[in-house]
């Protein structure tokens, strides 16, 4: 019933509905105590199902260990970045994170004054134990999670001859490769100091060993070691150093994913010499490659993007890092049935991640391999593949970004986004708009899928901010005739794409880089932006009009993205940090207007910036003002009144709580006076 079960819940939308209700760190909790037990279980029972599937302490710790792993994405690499004190995106998916979140649960069932959801998540985790839940409670796991992080951040190493890890190594690689008749010859590996892999030559098959599953997970990463050695080194060819793999996962399907921290470490290092895919050693991408890197092509052309420069490689062999090789090489050996499918769902993800990071072409080479083998799979794989250009190329997020803002502000007249909005950006399904033979993919959805792995953040900020400026032109320019007046466009059809403009700008900033980054570019981006000396726009078409647009915009886009990443009130955690950062930032102001800080952008631009900034705040965010120290308050009233903007100076006086009441009430007098 228990193997039931975790085969039943293991599915793509069985996980999705754990997590839209919440309870993915519950169900973690769930599985670890499982995996735990029957991981250090001796397999002498088993049992055999009428479909044929057998029975086993394995079996039932393989579905659990598989379902586990697909929950913290332990095969997705943290990125190499971090913004300020943030932490890198992806460290926080670990076992520990969903243990603690899950025990922060418990936390809350004790606050009577928590919403609904958080009680009834409260009320899940203390039904199944009331007590916290820690990571050192599973001693087998523990050990497993921190070899599997001790071979990713450096070559694996610390096998001794003798122990019993050496001879469960020894044992594993006789069942693997006791098949292959090779008499008397022995071949050794450099991962230890003696021979450790060797073939009986008898050329029966061993018996499988009846060792618990924690124990032939931690001799696994050396046994992968020691055949792709043997393998790199011609001791063992590539049939068989695959079929000896499918044999190790055969025997142990959880061993899998053991393989797959192996190939992607290894990948990563980059020490492996890349193999031809000739359709000899290892399987051939050429009866489609060409065909995939044409649809590529076409759905990066329909979203308004074109890199020929990563397409102009001419007829090279079709090359793959040998670890990518083997890796492909032994998902492609998995039969489509729903057995395959748990532990295919595990090391899908894996080998696109890992090959998206390897040099172009080689992730066309695997779309191409696997759409053989699997042609109803052939839209998604050239799909993932034509998202994996915009981590090779710097001009295709570029272009994908401006894209992005072309289609959401209906500023181009292709087929899927001439009417602008969220329908442009988005797309309205798969298929439901076609151009030359395909179906187009809409810009927001492949910036979604892309931007994950854009380790550049810092890039994409300055980059959403150029783009940004650079729409306000082409929405004073690019309007319909009925609506122009002297050749632009009015200022009210201007304004109401200014604020969709800002608004996506201000997505995409929070959704690449979340609170770090919102706080980064309010800090630092945007004063050094208005620093900045910066081409006028002072053309027939735009008139004085974009310089002000360039205000407006950036107005709206600098609230939007601090009420993403702050709140517009004090209730989230994030908001602790607000008053540090939006002190940073209007002291800028005031010191600008007090003349402290020379600008190098336009008047009309600063003007409404301010302006429109202050007039954001007091209608949409109070509370923002009244975190602002009251001294600056009065600075930045003092500097709209020079500029005759005496209700909007009075206006934030009054919003600035007690420390400005006495301002506030000077600058009545004195106006009525």
């Amino acid at each position: 019933m228990l193997n039931v079960l975790l085969v039943g819940i293991a599915s793509v939308e069985c996980f999705q509905i754990f997590s839209l209700h919440g309870l993915v760190p519950q169900l973690a909790a769930s599985l670890m105590p499982i995996c735990e037990v029957f991981g250090s279980s001796v397999p002498n029972v088993s049992w055999t199902l009428t479909s044929g599937d057998e029975i086993s302490a394995h079996a039932v710790f393989s579905n659990a260990f598989a379902l586990l792993l697909k929950l913290w994405r332990f095969n997705h690499p943290p990125l190499e970045h971090g913004v300020g004190d943030v932490p890198p995106v992806g460290t926080q998916l670990t076992p520990e994170y969903l243990l603690s979140v899950r025990n922060s649960h418990l936390v809350s069932c004790k606050n009577n004054h928590q919403d609904q959801n958080k009680r009834r998540l409260a009320a899940i985790a203390s039904s199944s134990s009331p007590e916290p839940i820690f990571v050192d409670s599973f001693p087998k796991l523990k050990v497993w999670y921190r070899q599997h992080q001790a071979f990713i951040a450096s070559t694996l190493s610390g096998l001794v001859p003798g122990t019993p890890v050496h001879q469960i190594v020894d044992g594993l690689l006789n069942m693997m490769f006791s098949k292959i008749n090779r008499g008397s010859q022995t071949f050794t590996t450099v991962t230890s100091e003696s021979s450790i892999l060797s073939s009986p030559g008898s050329g029966e098959t061993s018996l499988r060993p009846k060792l618990p599953a924690w124990d032939i997970l931690e001799a696994v990463p050396f046994v992968v070691d020691a055949a792709l050695t043997a393998c790199a080194h011609g001791n063992l060819s590539p049939r068989e150093f695959c079929t000896g793999l499918k044999d190790l996962a055969d025997f142990l399907p959880a061993s899998l994913a053991t393989i797959v921290s192996y190939f992607s470490a290894e990948v990563t290092r980059g020490v492996w010499k890349p193999v031809f895919m000739n359709g000899t050693d290892w399987p051939s991408p050429a009866a489609n490659q060409s065909n995939v890197e044409e649809q590529i092509k076409k759905i990066l052309a329909a979203t308004g993007v074109d890199v020929p420069s990563l397409f102009a490689g001419g007829s090279s062999p079709a090359t793959l890092p040998l670890p990518l090789a083997a890796f492909v090489s032994l998902t492609i050996t998995y039969k489509l049935d729903n057995a395959s499918q748990r532990f295919l769902n595990l090391a899908g993800p894996a080998l696109e991640s890992l090959a998206a990071g390897c040099p172009w072409p080689c992730m066309p080479i695997v779309s191409s391999l696997w759409s053989q083998k699997a042609k109803r799979w052939s839209d998604y794989l050239v799909f993932s593949s034509s998202r994996t250009v915009f981590l090779h190329n710097n001009d295709a997020v570029v272009q994908l970004l401006k894209s992005c803002f072309t289609a959401t502000l209906g500023l181009n007249t292709t087929s899927i986004s001439s009417n602008g909005g969220v329908g442009a950006l988005l797309g309205h399904g798969f298929g439901s708009h076609f151009y030359s033979g395909i179906s187009p993919v809409a810009p927001g959805i492949l910036y979604l899928r892309v931007y994950r792995s854009i380790r550049d953040i810092m890039f994409l900020r300055e980059e959403i901010v150029y783009q940004l400026i650079q729409s306000m032109r082409d929405i004073t320019c690019s309007g319909p005739k009925s609506r122009m007046r002297y050749g632009h466009v009015s200022l009210a059809t201007a304004m109401t794409k200014v604020k969709l403009a800002a608004l996506l700008g201000a997505s995409l900033v929070w959704l690449s880089g979340g609170l770090g980054l919102v706080q980064s570019l309010i800090k630092e981006t945007l004063p050094s932006w208005f620093i900045s000396a910066h081409r006028s726009e002072q053309d027939q078409c735009s008139g004085g009009m974009v310089v002000m647009l360039w205000g407006y915009a950036l107005a709206y886009f600098a609230l939007l993205c601090g009420a993403f990443a702050w709140g517009v009130d004090s209730s989230s955690s994030a908001s602790k940090r607000r008053p540090k950062i939006l002190g940073y930032h209007m002291e800028f102001l005031a010191s600008a207007l007090d003349g402290k800080i020379s600008l190098g952008c336009d008047p009309t631009t600063w003007r409404a910036y301010v302006s429109g900034l202050v007039s954001l705040m007091i209608g949409c965010t109070p509370t923002w003002v009244l975190e602002v120290d009251a001294e600056v308050l009065k600075r930045l009233s003092k500097g709209l009144r020079q500029w005759n903007e005496e209700e909007l100076a009075l206006a934030l006086l009054g919003a600035g709580g007690v420390g400005t009441m006495g301002a506030a009430a000077e600058l009545i007098i004195e106006n009525e006076l």
